[in-house]
């Protein structure tokens, strides 16, 4: 796979000093009123139990344990703040949703938390819905995005673990992605295809990101 276009070198440039900066685990919040002032830009990465969010966020900053990963479905169980102390920018690690190995109750609490932190978070610029690249987007995916489309969210779908297929294989996921987000409203046109372990898809993720900081 080689890397992905973005609109031009500057914005990769400014993608790559955007994460330069250590980023830092700030506190893990099961309540909304635990976060953090809204003093910065948001962004969020929401995503399936055991997509590849934490790896994800890793590779993202440069890191290799900023996040913690797991191969246990439901692992992130709270809203995991992560920030640089001179960056414009907060990341928030939102716990995963659909299949998670925890009891229903704690399931609905997180689903909860989940719905009030999308539609009531008022610097909360984009959503990065995370999908895995070997299957393309789920039941519950949709509906996420469903949500997000009825609360006039801005999000982006994010392909993981592109390096699991071959090309081929990989071009139809992509169409089949691209054609269920096609006439959504809340939805970014165009994806990301990413792999955490080879690092492919950062440099855009990067860019992309810090074009949100200056539009």
């Amino acid at each position: 796979m080689s890397e992905q276009t973005c609109d031009s070198t500057l914005d990769l440039e400014a993608g790559r000093l955007l994460f330069a900066r250590p980023f830092v685990f700030i506190k893990g919040c099961v309540r909304i009123a635990d976060l953090p002032s809204a003093d910065r830009m948001e962004i969020a990465f929401a995503g399936r139990s055991n997509v590849g969010k934490s790896s994800l966020i890793n590779a993202l900053v440069g890191m290799t344990s900023l996040a913690r990963t797991s191969n246990t479905p439901g692992r992130t169980q709270e809203l995991n703040i992560f920030e640089a102390a001179d960056a414009p920018l907060r990341i928030v690690d939102m716990p995963g949703y659909g299949f998670a190995q925890a009891p229903k109750e704690k399931v609905a609490q997180w689903t909860k938390l989940i719905h009030s932190y999308l539609t009531g978070r008022p610097n909360l610029r984009r959503v990065y819905v995370l999908v895995d690249g070997r299957h393309g987007p789920k039941a519950n995916d949709l509906t996420v995005m469903n949500e997000l489309d009825k609360a006039a969210v801005s999000y982006q779908v994010v392909l993981t673990k592109a390096d699991k297929l071959l090309g081929r294989d990989l071009d139809k996921i992509v169409a089949a992605t691209k054609a269920a987000i096609a006439k959504r409203p809340a939805a970014h046109p165009e994806l990301i295809i990413t792999s955490s372990q080879t690092k492919f898809g950062m440099e855009t993720l990067r860019a992309e990101i810090a074009e949100l900081l200056t539009s």
